[in-house]
């Protein structure tokens, strides 16, 4: 009997509330924030600032080149070769065909389309070296023909701007094969190819950027 009346007082006994844990004396802090969401990578906005800085030190060369072109009564200067006008247009239609194939290939990875992919990124760089080489065998006959560096303003004008030129392409063709032998490899899917994305925008820069030389030094 005696240890059920205690029982029953331990059972009516008032329980005690929970101890609150105080912060401070005051409330607990608020969860952490989520950073927000980047609007662009950071290899985007690398790659713009580096666009910017070649446009600005093409726009230098081309001023050099207008000062001069307006500063000669004579232009081509005599007994100068003249530039190959004609050939020269084909191989402009040639790099142009290579940015609507990169724009493919990039249209390709965001469909997840990986073997046209593949297929896009090949004859982007298959028309790239075709530019180069006929920009290579034109440069050999002139340079046959008696227009150097050396030979004259006109000379040292033309292979600076366009040397320049050439070499940026060279530049993004070996980019442009490193990307696809990542993307043969799987580097790339649908929500993962920034780098192919910058290597587009590189390689549409300098085909963007050769209709405005060709019309300056071979046309105007």
């Amino acid at each position: 009997m005696a240890r059920t009346s205690t029982a029953r007082r331990l059972d009516e006994a008032p329980i005690a509330p929970a101890t609150r844990l105080e912060f401070g004396g005051g409330d607990p802090p608020a969860p952490p924030v989520q950073p927000n969401a980047p609007i662009a990578s950071n290899a985007w906005l690398a790659t713009v600032m580096f666009l910017g800085a070649e446009a600005m030190f093409f726009a230098g060369l081309i001023g050099a080149f207008i000062v001069f072109r307006v500063g000669s009564s004579i232009w081509p200067p005599p007994f100068q070769p003249r530039l190959p006008v004609g050939i020269t247009g084909v191989n402009t239609i040639v790099l142009l065909a290579s940015a609507v194939t990169m724009h493919m290939a990039l249209r390709s990875i965001r469909a997840g389309a990986m073997r046209r992919l593949n297929r896009m990124l090949v004859t982007t760089a298959a028309l790239g070296g075709v530019f180069l080489l006929i920009q290579g065998y034109e440069w050999a006959r002139l340079i046959h023909f008696g227009l150097t560096v050396s030979s004259s303003i006109y000379g040292g004008l033309f292979y600076t701007l366009i040397g320049f030129h050439a070499f940026h392409v060279a530049g993004a063709l070996a980019w442009l094969i490193l990307v696809f032998v990542r993307a043969n490899r799987g580097y790339f899917s649908r929500q993962k190819y920034t780098g192919l994305q910058i290597c587009a925008m590189y390689w549409t820069f300098v085909v963007a950027l050769w209709p405005v030389l060709y019309g300056l030094v071979y046309l105007y």
